[in-house]
């Protein structure tokens, strides 16, 4: 999720992101085509009059080419000293596929590739705040609230 988007008008930037889980509980992931070429859940930064829910709807059309439908919120999680000095708020929600996945990503400028992946067995690099978003929002547990720390790369 770049998140270089200007602040909101609390004065930080808001960002939202999907989990897309299959029947046997694999995620939905996608690799960036800029900086580490990480892997990452969809999302990225919110439009001006633009709501969470609606950006991540927009993020994840525009990552995988295809609509998604937003289950539920599982988490909001404070990164503060992220997007310049004042922080970042990130909303993170289980979704579903609306239709199947195209055979490619539609602007391999920005996502190069996507996979389903197992927790077990992640692919590399990849962040633990990645990995805390999609057991957050695997364990169907209320949605959590939380202040993260600076990211740990698996690379």
């Amino acid at each position: 999720m770049r998140v270089s988007e200007p602040p909101s008008e609390s004065g930080h930037a808001l960002g939202a992101a999907v989990v897309i889980a299959d029947l046997t509980g694999r995620t939905l992931l996608v690799r960036h085509a800029y900086g580490r070429h990480n892997w990452e859940i969809p999302g990225g930064g919110t439009e001006a009059g633009e709501s969470v829910v609606e950006t991540a709807v927009r993020e994840a059309r525009e990552e995988l080419g295809v609509a998604i439908v937003i289950e539920r919120l599982t988490g909001v999680y404070w990164e503060p000293g992220r997007g310049g000095d004042r922080g970042v708020h990130h909303f993170v929600f289980r979704a579903a596929l609306d239709a199947p996945l195209p055979a490619a990503p539609p602007d391999p400028r920005e996502i190069e590739e996507w996979i389903w992946a197992s927790l077990d067995a992640p692919p590399r690099p990849i962040s633990d705040f990645t990995l805390l978003r999609i057991r957050d929002a695997l364990a169907g547990e209320p949605a959590t609230v939380a202040t993260i720390g600076a990211r740990v790369w698996l690379e």
